[in-house]
């Protein structure tokens, strides 16, 4: 789990949520008032944001039209939060059986962290290091 979330306020534009995204190379930005979850947004709904806003206006400036949309207009809001406490396997099969290549990490109301297919690929490398080390470090059979 990452604990330290990049986040938008609902009020928040799309320039800066692609800037965001940008900069901190992920593709997806929980959307908060205060601590509380409100949505999420993924890279894919700023690209059809993007393109949708693009062909309903003929605004020679690009710039103000992301502007005037805030991020709580894109968001999803049906989004699959887990406990802190959850299982990596559990959080696995949810990411699987998701849409999104996250899991927002939610306690007591309060966005705390959030578990991205990134997360479970550094644990299985670890875990896999891991297994690797044991093997080599046994010792031969006579």
């Amino acid at each position: 789990m990452t604990r330290d979330v990049t986040t938008l306020a609902a009020d928040e534009g799309l320039t800066l949520a692609d800037e965001v995204m940008s900069l901190k190379r992920i593709r997806h930005v929980p959307v908060v008032r205060g601590k509380q979850l409100l949505g999420l947004i993924s890279h894919r709904d700023l690209l059809r944001a993007q393109a949708r806003l693009l062909l309903a206006t003929k605004a020679t400036d690009d710039q103000e039209v992301y502007v005037s949309v805030a991020a709580e207009d894109i968001m999803t809001k049906d989004v699959i939060t887990v406990h802190p406490d959850v299982r990596i396997l559990e959080a696995a099969d949810l990411l699987l059986d998701q849409p999104f290549g996250c899991l927002p990490v939610v306690e007591n109301g309060a966005l705390v962290g959030i578990v991205t297919e990134a997360d479970l690929l550094r644990w299985a490398m670890r875990q896999l290091r891991e297994q690797t080390s044991r093997e080599t470090d046994r010792p031969e059979p006579e």
